[in-house]
Formats: structure tokens, C-alpha cells, sequence
């Protein structure tokens, strides 16, 4: 997926189950612009996974063995508890 298409990361943000969605759809609102290329290159990847490893993960009832994506999820989990409950 090209990470400058904005209109189909968007579209992947969207998984179907709201636990996902009250994750991913924040950061991608607020922080995704701000991302260097090489982070926005591990959030389209970290997209790509399985919901149940992307719950598991941002849930921290796990975590990716890849380094890229634990940033990734550590990098979401952060942001949006900076933003507060109510970010969407």
C-alpha cells in the first residue's frame, strides 16, 4: 500500500471491531501526517496484520516478535493515552 495515499490507509484503518478502531483511528487522525516516512511505512505493515494479533498486541496481552511493529504499537499505545479517552 502507498503510504501517500492517505484516502486507502484511511480505508485499512478501519477493521470492524471497535476495540481496533478506538486505537488505530485516532492515531492515524492525528498523528499519521506527522510520521517520518520509514513510521509510516511500519504503520501500513503494522495495517496488514491480523486483527487478533492487532488486538492481542495494542491490548498488551502479547506483543509482535518484530521491532518495527512492537515500535509501532508502543508508539500508538503512547500517543493515544497522551490524548485521553475521548480522542475520536
Amino acid at each position: 500500500m502507498d503510504i501517500d495515499n492517505r484516502a486507502r490507509v484511511h480505508w485499512a484503518c478501519r477493521r470492524g471491531m471497535r476495540e481496533l478502531d478506538i486505537s488505530i483511528m485516532p492515531f492515524f487522525e492525528y498523528d499519521y501526517d506527522q510520521l517520518s516516512e520509514e513510521d509510516k511505512k511500519l504503520f501500513v505493515r503494522l495495517l496488514e496484520c491480523d486483527d487478533p494479533d492487532l488486538f492481542n498486541w495494542l491490548m498488551n496481552h502479547g506483543e509482535p516478535l518484530d521491532s518495527g511493529l512492537k515500535k509501532m504499537i508502543t508508539m500508538i499505545q503512547q500517543r493515544n493515552k497522551a490524548r485521553g479517552p475521548l480522542a475520536m
